[in-house]
């Protein structure tokens, strides 16, 4: 229904009339188990109690609902008629009073989507385990609400829930008379409250905290997972993580953890990585590892606990007033939660794989049409649930890094603190936090934020180096240049690097300057007379936001020893730079190719050496040449293949190789390969093959046709788990049948009968790069439904499709022509959904340059 789609119009005009005292909730959640009758939506009981104020009695205005049906509405002890003031997603609420009441009783459904109130049943034992997700405006499919994150408001929950069941919710909660009730919130949004409730494993810790004035902090601490992968959760870890956290966000940000417990929930059928529900915070279960995995695994974990924790302050405790501003929650998280891994736990290598990894995912973005500023203009609901991408958190977060590079680290955390002392409970702009850090910098904060926050674009700096007859450096300059669409020239702190070959054959830094880089040429007066160097890394120690290009002296040191660059960041740096190249079509992914090959066996990070294998199957199946793409593949799997049996036995490299293997296996002697480490036929010391690493090696044996469904079914026997269903439903999907692409069309597009984990299995498999022939008739098809998807399905299970189902697999003008004239013809399809397309058309734009460029390279 339109009212779904709150506009950012509509939620100031609320803003401005109600301001909302507290909210009663009860649940009535005994219905999830059992049989369920009927034909409809299998539903619980939601009474919600609101008391509000109106700045204009007499005036009129709405709150949220989104529910198959509701019983009753009162207003002030009025009682309204549901069927005249609810129409599915709003209440109308007329002549409102100076102090208002609002008590709505509703009869709530169950989610498959992951969105609102998550209904999952476990496949292995049959239990039904309950959680909420929300954000950015899914409260109102549980209880009534105004769904907006400026009307703050403390909450009590209460819960009925099935015997034997427990809950858990944003406070502390208790079961008295069959009936959990939970502690008073602090004000919070609507978008962060939370409720689990399950049978669910659950561990207990325990967190103190003397300040130096001597007040004492306790916070009790837990963490649950479904009771199947409890032999799996390594709760110790977890809990390691989030004391290390709490003690180093209360030495920097001077202002006690503000809610209470601590639970983290590790969840089923999950959208998002993770959750900072204040008190409550949800992840997604695949970070309990069912099998072996790197220590970037773990990293991974560590870095979103971390973020999730910086939420608290960033995001909880002070919320942005509207959508345009969720850089304030989501950029400073990001930045944290990398600040903290590097300042507080192992992984003391963290700011390696922020450079590598989430910044790959801010310069995609941030390079597409529909790029942003870092602040956004977000009209709509619609527009917020998009803005959830690469620039909010990765872009927004290395501007930050380059903030504190501007400004100093002091300055930038007495801002934070300052910041979280005037706003604490309360809402903000941006402005709001630049006042604020101008205060303790001295810096001209509205200059940087014009030039860094609310402008789009990521510019490229390239090395110009002028060399004297005596071989020394005459004149180093950093050129700065800019997308057309995009013209800002930014100004920039960076350390220029010099690196030479040393007598022992290593690439080493022997001079560094920083420098403020800004406008199109900037001479490093402090290099000149340096020895002439054999490379120059433009952002060395990665203190700002750009795309480094090389000269060409560089680039043909790279080319033959890049694999000798001793620093582990630098050389990060370097292969981030050199995937940047491929994606410009500045580099042919022969050549990118062939640098991995030559490379990456000799890469120590493994974050790194995994980023590296993703973009070397990416260089191969996107931006290869069509007449080149057998042999890439063949290069790869061979490379691959030997990089497994050179490994060290029992080595991270080796697990990492072993899942490489899998993924570009294209020939006969790769399948034999993993169906001899399957069988145990063959082994390798030191590789264990785990039921994660079987189903990694069953995909694409099912892909070209070696595994058929017998075998896949065998192999669910083996693991009939959750986890082993959603890897059987993606392997099935992955057979090259045009029945079996037919039948996952079919349950995709044309029916909602599967849960949005199984939507997101069926997508994966269903769309297998080796199968561009059996996949070309979907081009047309897509085109024709997106549209009808959309308006039907939930915006998660819309995106999912329009993302997942878009026919890159048929890269070709045809498909981009075919793309440009969907869009002509449907200007006035929604926003969101075209920026989808846009987004889609220009990967395959970008892919098809790529493609130019390696037929170029002769």
């Amino acid at each position: 229904m339109p009212g779904e789609n709150l506009t950012r119009d509509e939620a100031r005009e609320r803003a401005a009339l109600l301001s909302v005292d507290g909210y009663e909730v009860s649940l009535d959640l005994r219905s999830a188990t059992g049989e369920h009758d009927g034909d409809g939506p299998r539903t619980f009981r939601s009474v919600t109690t609101v008391r509000f104020r109106c700045a204009e009695p007499g005036a009129s205005s709405f709150a949220d609902l989104i529910a198959p049906a509701v019983t009753s509405v009162s207003l002030n002890g009025r009682d309204l008629d549901p069927g005249q003031v609810f129409d599915g997603s709003r209440i109308l609420l007329e002549d409102l009073a100076a102090e208002n009441e609002l008590v709505v009783d509703a009869q709530c459904a169950y989610s498959r989507t992951g969105e609102g109130m998550h209904r999952f049943v476990d496949p292995e034992d049959g239990e039904v385990y309950l959680y909420t997700q929300y954000e950015p405006a899914d409260a109102r499919r549980v209880f009534a609400n105004f769904e907006q994150p400026d009307l703050k408001a403390p909450y009590r929950f209460e819960v009925r829930a099935p015997e034997g069941w427990t809950v858990w919710s944003n406070g502390v909660g208790d079961l008295a008379d069959g009936v959990w009730r939970f502690a008073e919130t602090k004000p919070i949004s609507t978008y962060i409250t939370c409720v689990v409730a399950g049978p669910y494993h659950y561990v207990t810790d325990h967190y103190e905290r003397v300040f130096v004035d001597g007040t004492r902090l306790e916070i009790p601490l837990g963490a649950m997972c479904r009771k199947g992968l409890a032999p799996h959760f390594d709760a110790d870890d977890v809990f390691l993580v989030t004391k290390q956290g709490l003690d180093f966000f209360h030495d920097h940000f001077d202002h006690p953890y503000p809610f209470g417990k601590y639970d983290q929930a590790f969840v089923p059928e999950y959208n998002l990585g993770a959750m900072e529900n204040p008190g409550m915070v949800t992840f997604r279960e695949e970070f309990i590892f069912r099998g072996k995995v790197t220590q970037a695994s773990y990293e991974g974990r560590a870095n979103v606990i971390l973020h999730e924790m910086a939420h608290m302050w960033f995001g909880d405790l002070v919320t942005m007033e509207w959508w345009d501003d969720l850089w304030l929650k989501e950029s400073f998280a990001d930045f944290m939660g990398a600040f903290a891994l590097v300042g507080a736990t192992r992984f003391t290598d963290g700011w390696i794989t922020f450079a590598n990894r989430r910044k790959a995912w801010a310069y995609r973005a941030d390079q597409l049409p529909s790029t942003h500023p870092v602040t956004a203009d977000i009209r709509d609901l619609q527009d917020a649930k998009l803005n959830f991408d690469g620039i909010t958190y990765a872009k927004g977060a290395s501007v930050l890094k380059q903030l504190v590079a501007y400004a100093g680290q002091d300055a930038f955390l007495e801002g934070a603190r300052r910041y979280f002392k005037r706003h604490a409970y309360g809402n903000t702009r941006l402005g709001d936090l630049l006042s604020v850090l101008e205060e303790t910098s001295g810096r001209d904060m509205a200059a940087w934020s014009r030039a860094w926050l609310e402008t789009a674009g990521v510019n490229s700096l390239t090395p110009q180096v002028l060399l004297r007859a005596d071989g020394t450096v005459d004149e180093l300059a950093v050129v700065q240049e800019a997308a057309e669409s995009h013209p800002e020239l930014r100004p920039h702190r960076v350390a220029v690097g010099l690196y030479r070959r040393t007598a022992a054959g290593t690439l080493e830094r022997y001079a560094q300057a920083e420098t403020d880089v800004e406008g199109p040429r900037t001479v490093v007066a402090e290099l000149a007379g340096a020895d002439a160097p054999e490379l120059v890394l433009v952002n060395d120690d990665d203190l700002t936001y750009c795309k480094t290009r090389f000269d060409d002296t560089s680039l043909a040191t790279l080319r033959e020893a890049l694999g000798d660059l001793t620093d582990p960041l630098a050389r990060a740096l370097c292969w981030s730079a050199l995937w940047n190249m491929t994606r410009d079509a500045l580099l042919p992914a022969r050549d990118f190719i062939g640098l991995v090959l030559r490379f990456a066996g000799r890469e120590t990070d493994i974050g790194v050496l995994q980023m590296l294998h993703a973009w070397a199957e990416s260089a191969a199946v996107h931006y290869t040449a069509p007449e080149r793409r057998e042999e890439a593949g063949r290069r790869l799997a061979e490379g691959a293949a030997e990089q497994l049996r050179a490994a060290g036995e029992g080595s991270e490299q080796q697990l990492a190789w072993a899942r490489f293997v899998a993924r570009v296996a294209c020939a006969e002697a790769d399948f034999e390969l993993l169906a001899s480490l399957l069988d145990g036929t063959e082994t390798l010391p030191g590789l264990e093959v785990d039921q994660e690493l079987r189903w990694a090696f069953l995909e694409p044996l099912a892909a070209h046709g070696a595994a058929d469904e017998k075998r896949l079914d065998e192999e669910l026997a083996r693991d009939d788990t959750a986890s082993g269903r959603r890897h059987h439903v993606r392997c099935l999907a992955a057979r090259p049948s045009e029945a079996v692409k037919a039948q996952c069309w079919a349950q995709v597009v044309e029916s909602d009968a599967l849960s949005n984990a199984l939507v997101e299995a069926t997508i994966a498999g269903f769309a297998q790069p080796s199968q561009r022939e059996l996949l070309a008739p979907y081009a047309e098809k897509y085109f024709a439904v997106i549209e009808r998807v959309w308006t039907e399905r939930s915006i998660q299970i819309g995106m999912d499709v329009v993302r997942g189902l878009f026919p890159s697999y048929e890269d070709s003008e045809e498909t981009l022509d075919a793309t440009d004239a969907w869009l002509a013809a449907h200007e006035d399809a929604a926003p969101a959904l075209r920026r989808l397309v846009l987004e889609a058309r220009d990967d395959l734009a970008r892919a098809l340059r790529g493609q130019a460029c390696d037929a170029a390279a002769g």
